[in-house]
């Protein structure tokens, strides 16, 4: 039996594309794949979910990410990033003030019905036990640098007066740390809105007031 000659002949025709397709949108695949990772968290996100959510292969994917880890940390990095953008809490006036903004900010958040529940490191944290060792260290380390913003931002609110002198810079803003894990957790297992925002007002209710006048931050 003879081939057809247009088969054979024609390489345009032969030839399969290769790669991510043209219309490839980097940034809209990552926010769909952060969505993924954020719901399910890394190790029980399968590389069929990604190409689902993604609308991609997986040799695009690996192409334009590297694999499974690298892509996830990616997402982390985006959303860590958007946080940072969305709920500027460093320069309030006060540091009172600054945790009280991240604290109800994140109940908002937490809470939200256009994304999944919670906080995705908290699910990073959660959900990387047999990750590498690179993957838990970035998160770590992530997780170190919040942690240390907030003791930051007290230790400036106890140098313009606004905190007592003498007050633990690392001692509360591990506490204000761990009540944002709370409600991360406790927004995950279905905490309302209200709910949280009763924990933010405990919580701010137990924070330290200064007798001193604030000095005003430098221009």
């Amino acid at each position: 039996m003879k081939r057809s000659v247009h088969a054979s002949t024609d390489p345009a025709k032969a030839r399969k594309p290769r790669g991510r397709p043209r219309s490839f949108d980097r940034d809209a695949a990552l926010e769909a794949a952060m969505q993924v990772f954020w719901e399910k968290g890394f190790e029980a996100t399968s590389i069929s979910d990604l190409t689902v959510a993604m609308g991609l292969n997986p040799p695009s994917i690996y192409s334009a990410f590297g694999d499974k880890e690298g892509l996830f940390l990616e997402a982390v990095q985006r959303y860590s990033d958007g946080n940072r953008e969305s709920c500027p809490y460093y320069d309030e006036a006060t540091a009172r003030g600054a945790i009280e903004k991240l604290l109800t900010y994140s109940a908002h958040e937490l809470t939200e019905s256009c994304h999944p529940r919670g906080c995705l490191m908290a699910m990073a944290t959660a959900t990387s036990a047999n990750c590498s060792d690179q993957l838990r260290k970035v998160i770590a380390q992530k997780r170190t640098s919040a942690r240390d913003s907030l003791r930051e931002r007290i230790r400036r609110g106890i140098k313009e007066g606004d905190v007592p002198a003498g007050t633990d810079a690392v001692a509360l803003g591990d506490f204000y740390f761990t009540i944002l894990a709370g409600m991360a957790l406790q927004a995950r297992e279905g905490a309302t809105r209200k709910s949280l925002l009763a924990t933010v007002e405990q919580a701010m209710s137990l924070f330290p007031k200064s007798l001193r006048k604030p000095v005003a931050a430098a221009a």
